[in-house]
């Protein structure tokens, strides 16, 4: 099971949060975010916010460091990508 976490670098509610996904299924992501503990309403269309606090834990569990742009190249060879519009429509993009 291989998940990535991209740097904490994007802001929201005063805080800085980084994005876990999977390039495998969602099944997967969900099983490791569950395993840190990272209640499920922090899924996000295709991926988790990670408040960076949690971030460290990520890593020392097995997730991979790599870029933001990595995550989103990871998430659209997997076919796992959701953007906003596709999401609320339950169409998958």
């Amino acid at each position: 099971m291989t998940v990535y976490i991209d740097p904490p670098a994007w802001p929201g509610h005063g805080r800085l949060w980084s994005h876990l996904v999977s390039d495998v299924s969602y099944a997967e992501l969900h099983l490791f975010a569950a395993g840190l503990g990272v209640p499920r309403r922090a899924f996000e269309r295709d991926h988790y916010d990670i408040p960076a606090h949690r971030y460290a834990d990520a890593v020392r569990a097995g997730a991979v460091e790599v870029s933001s742009r990595e995550v989103v190249r990871l998430l659209h060879g997997a076919g796992l990508r959701r953007r906003k519009g596709a999401w609320r429509t339950g169409r998958q993009v």
